[in-house]
C-alpha cells in the first residue's frame, strides 16, 4: 500500500447518476483531492434498455455518460461542446440516415460554419431541468456548439458514432433512435471499437471528454441485470421498476441476473410464492468479478464516501461486488463516510437515516458495522428549509449510533432545494479525511 502524499488526500466515492453530482463536483474543484467514482453498469431503463437490448452483451451507460459531466463548465465554448453532445437526445423519428447525416457534420464541424454542416436540424439539447440547472445549460443551447469541440475530441467522438453507425447500417430496423442520449451512442461506439470491452470504453470516453476523476466500473465488466423481490412478494424485474413509483412493502432481495427477465418470466414468476421466485433468481444469477483497479482504489483511499443516490439501483448493487467489502476493511482510510439522501426514493419509502445505514451494512456483509464499515454518517438536519430523511430520535450531532458517529446539520444547498450542499458536504468530508481544504463555517462547526 503507498504512502499517502503530504497535501493530498484519495476519495473513493460509491456514486450513481445524479444524486451525488454536486458532492462530486465540489470534490473535484477541492485542492489536494484525488477523485475516483466507483459505478456500476446495471442501468436498464428505456432508451438505455434499448440500447443494451440491441448490443447484447453491453452494459448501461448511463451513469458513466452523466458523470463525466461533472467537472464540464458551460461557459467555456469548448467544454460546453462536449456537454452538448453528452446530454443531446434525438429527437422522435430519427433515422439512421439522420443518425449518419449527424456523424458526418460532426466530422466536419470544426471546418464548416455550423448552419452549413447541418446540424441546425439538430438543435436543442433535451438536458434534464436538474443537470441544466446544475451546470447552467439553457434550453435554446443547440447543437450548433458542436463546432467549438476540442479538435482531438471531435475526432475520438466521430469515430465511435461512426462505430455505432456502421453496426446501425447493419439491422437499421433493430434500435429506435428517438430520445437516445447522443453521449450513450459515443458509448456504444467505443465499446464496439474496444472489441466488446466495456472498461476500455469507459477509459476512452474518460480521455474524450477529459474528465479530472477517475471513473471506475466496480466490476470487470460482465454483463448483468438487476431484478428485486420485495417483501409481499411482488417481483421488480429490472432496474426500471426499481426506480418507478411502487407500494411501500421494502425490498428484501436484490439478484444480479445473467439475462434480462422477459415479459414471459414475469408472467410466470408474478403471483407464486416469493419462496419459489428467490429460488428461481438465484438460479440465474451473473458470474461477476470485481475490477482490480475499483479495489485498489478502495484499499488506497484516505477517505471512502458512500455517495446519496437511489440505493437499490444504483449504489447498492455495487456493494454486492466481490471483493468490495474486503477492501473497504483492509484499506487504510480512517474516515468512511455514509451521506444521507435528503429525500425519499421509491424503493426504500418510510426508511429513517438509520434505515438507509443499516440496509448499506447489510449489503456489504457487516451488519452490525463490526468491522468498522461506516465510521461516520452525514445527516440533514430537520427543521431547516425542509426536512430530510429522519436521523433517530434524540441523537445529538456528534452522537453515536449504529457503530458510527453521527454528523447532523443543514447539508442541503439553498439555491437547489432537494439537492446536498456541495460546499457544506465538502468540507466536513475533507476535515474527515485531515484535510481541511475548503473552509465553510458552518460545517466545520459540524463537524466538530
Amino acid at each position: 500500500m503507498s504512502a499517502r502524499r503530504p497535501g493530498r488526500f484519495d476519495v473513493a466515492m460509491f456514486n450513481g447518476g445524479r444524486g451525488g453530482a454536486h458532492i462530486a463536483r465540489r470534490l473535484l474543484r477541492t485542492p489536494g483531492a484525488g477523485l475516483t467514482l466507483l459505478i456500476n453498469g446495471y442501468d436498464n431503463g428505456l432508451s438505455t434498455g434499448a440500447l443494451r437490448r440491441y448490443l447484447p452483451g453491453m452494459l448501461g451507460p448511463s451513469d458513466f455518460r452523466k458523470n463525466l459531466a461533472l467537472h464540464l463548465d458551460a461557459a467555456d465554448p469548448g467544454q460546453a461542446a462536449l456537454l452538448a453532445v453528452l446530454e443531446h437526445r434525438l429527437p422522435p423519428g430519427t433515422t439512421a440516415g439522420d443518425l449518419s447525416r449527424l456523424v458526418d457534420a460532426l466530422a466536419d464541424s470544426g471546418r464548416v460554419p455550423p448552419e452549413r454542416a447541418g446540424l441546425a436540424a439538430f438543435a436543442g439539447t433535451e438536458a434534464s431541468t436538474e443537470v441544466k440547472a446544475s451546470i447552467g445549460l439553457e434550453a435554446s443551447a443547440g447543437l450548433e456548439a458542436f463546432a467549438a469541440l476540442p479538435r482531438r475530441a471531435r475526432a475520438a467522438i466521430a469515430a465511435d458514432l461512426a462505430a455505432f453507425r456502421h453496426r446501425l447500417d447493419q439491422d437499421p430496423g433493430g434500435l429506435d433512435l428517438g430520445d437516445c442520449a447522443l453521449g450513450n451512442l459515443v458509448f456504444a461506439g467505443a465499446h464496439l471499437r474496444s472489441g466488446g470491452d466495456f472498461n476500455a470504453a469507459v477509459r476512452a470516453c474518460a480521455r474524450t471528454f477529459r474528465t479530472p476523476a477517475r471513473l471506475l466500473n466496480v466490476t470487470s465488466g460482465e454483463n448483468a441485470y438487476l431484478a428485486a423481490l420485495k417483501e409481499n412478494g411482488r417481483l421488480l424485474a429490472d432496474e426500471a421498476d426499481l426506480v418507478a413509483p411502487q407500494d411501500c412493502s421494502a425490498v428484501t432481495d436484490l439478484f444480479l441476473l445473467r439475462e434480462p427477465m422477459t415479459a414471459r418470466d414475469r408472467a410466470e414468476l408474478e403471483g407464486r410464492p416469493a419462496e419459489r421466485i428467490r429460488r428461481t433468481l438465484a438460479g440465474r444469477a451473473a458470474a461477476v468479478s470485481p475490477n482490480p483497479e475499483a479495489l485498489a482504489a478502495i484499499r488506497e483511499a484516505d477517505l471512502i464516501v458512500y455517495g446519496p443516490g437511489t440505493p437499490h439501483s444504483s449504489l447498492c448493487p455495487s456493494y454486492l461486488t466481490p471483493g468490495v467489502a474486503d477492501a473497504i476493511e483492509t484499506g487504510r482510510a480512517a474516515a468512511k463516510v455514509f451521506v444521507v439522501n435528503l429525500r425519499e426514493d421509491h424503493d426504500v419509502q418510510g426508511l429513517s437515516a438509520a434505515g438507509l445505514v443499516d440496509l448499506t451494512l447489510a449489503y456489504l456483509g457487516d451488519p452490525l458495522n463490526e468491522r468498522g464499515t461506516i465510521t461516520h454518517v452525514l445527516c440533514h438536519r430537520d427543521g431547516t428549509s425542509r426536512p430530510g430523511v429522519p436521523a433517530p430520535p434524540g441523537l445529538a450531532d456528534g452522537g453515536t449510533f449504529a457503530g458510527a458517529r453521527w454528523i447532523i446539520a443543514d447539508l442541503e444547498d439553498p439555491e437547489r432545494p432537494g439537492t446536498h450542499c456541495g460546499h457544506r458536504v465538502t468540507a466536513i468530508l475533507a476535515r474527515l479525511a485531515g484535510h481541511p481544504a475548503v473552509p465553510c463555517e458552518v460545517a466545520l462547526a459540524a463537524a466538530g
